[in-house]
């Protein structure tokens, strides 16, 4: 037999197309895009017959060939007749199956539909947050009755996580904050010749704000961040599911372990923190700016007093529970996937690191207000 080869004739009732030699799909497929075409423009409204008597040999080749004619004929809106095909050919040929129609782009929706759209969310995600609340709320009553769940080995597992493990960044962050914050005031001081005072500036910017305030940051990072993808994936893997179908509160068994101890070392880190930023600023003062040590303990000593200290610890001690509540809450709420867990994690990070600063500026407000 010679090699695949085809044509078509027109006729009243639209185009017979008549196949003949050996059709196999090494060989490639006779005809091309522009000939499909061009047959299905001669059928019209009739549509495309075939003739197939003198067909030879024949593998997927031939399938693929007229799967084409198909597709052009259902996309013009003709007939495709398969009647004078092998038998096997028509059965192999309805097994293909039909390109779905071209999609209708359809308009994406107006402003209005956006703005509702986006209003249903936040008020979904305040509901979510008042269930989350409310949970937390009640199991405070129960801890009060005596009736947590909480294990202690968890508690202090949190606690070393937290505190003892956070200790390296806590001191490189905070030691090179007080360095920088002596190198801005000796700049500014020394124009004045009051060089003396930067550790009065670098006492009270550490103890006042910038102790508390990095070590959140660093916490938020660190630890909130941790927390969020630690739960996130316990929600993947259904082990959250499992807990509640159990009866195990979640809230005591994952939730109070890790606000507990963030709550906990907070104050230490912050006080740790405020310490070694202090040092930072006296080798700084020392080493570069020509001060005595005794000169930069007295006027840190007289600068820093304990309400200072005292407010410091009342922030940092609002900040881990903040970072805390935010990792938890985002861990819960997200997804099932391994994606998810990366983007609760960067949502932990970012809120918790949002909220440090605007609760820092709502203390320095108050403090301002009270005259403190």
């Amino acid at each position: 037999m010679s090699g695949a080869d085809w044509h078509a004739d027109p006729d009243g009732q639209g185009v017979l197309v008549t196949l003949t030699g050996d059709w196999s799909a090494r060989d490639g497929l006779a005809g091309d895009p522009g000939a499909v075409d061009a047959v299905v423009k001669q059928a019209g409204s009739g549509g495309l017959r075939f003739d197939g008597g003198a067909l030879g040999s024949w593998d997927s080749g031939l399938l693929v060939f007229l799967a084409g004619l198909r597709e052009a004929a259902q996309a013009a809106g003709i007939g495709f007749d398969d009647g004078g095909l092998p038998v096997a050919a028509r059965r192999l040929l309805a097994l293909v199956p039909l390109a779905p129609p071209a999609a209708t782009p359809r308009p994406g929706p107006g402003p209005v539909a956006r703005l509702g759209t986006a209003a249903i969310g936040v008020w979904s995600g305040f509901l979510s947050v008042n269930a989350f609340t409310g949970e937390l709320v009640l199991r405070l009553g129960a801890m009060a009755r005596g009736r947590l769940t909480m294990r202690g080995r968890d508690l202090l597992a949190c606690v070393k996580e937290a505190g003892i493990d956070a200790l390296v960044i806590v001191s490189i962050v905070n030691i090179l904050v007080g360095g920088i914050l002596a190198f801005v005031g000796a700049i500014q001081l020394r124009k004045f010749g009051a060089d003396i005072y930067v550790a009065n500036l670098v006492g009270i910017a550490v103890v006042r704000e910038m102790a508390a305030l990095m070590t959140a940051i660093v916490m938020a990072g660190r630890t909130g961040g941790a927390y969020a993808a630690h739960i996130a994936t316990m929600q993947g893997n259904e082990e959250i599911d499992a807990l509640r179908a159990i009866g195990i509160p979640v809230v005591d068994y994952l939730l109070f372990p890790r606000i507990g101890a963030l709550c906990f070392t907070m104050p230490f880190l912050y006080l740790y923190g405020a310490a070694v930023a202090l040092f930072g600023g006296f080798l700084v003062a020392v080493l570069m700016l020509h001060l005595t040590p005794g000169q930069f303990m007295s006027h840190v000593r007289d600068a820093v007093n304990f309400n200072q200290v005292l407010f410091g610890l009342v922030k940092s001690l609002t900040f881990g529970a903040a970072i805390a509540l935010i990792g938890c809450r985002v861990g819960l709420s997200a997804g099932r996937s391994a994606a998810d867990v990366g983007r609760a994690a960067t949502s932990a990070v970012v809120i918790g690191i949002v909220w440090v600063i605007a609760l820092d500026a709502m203390f320095a407000v108050c403090a301002n207000a009270l005259q403190f």
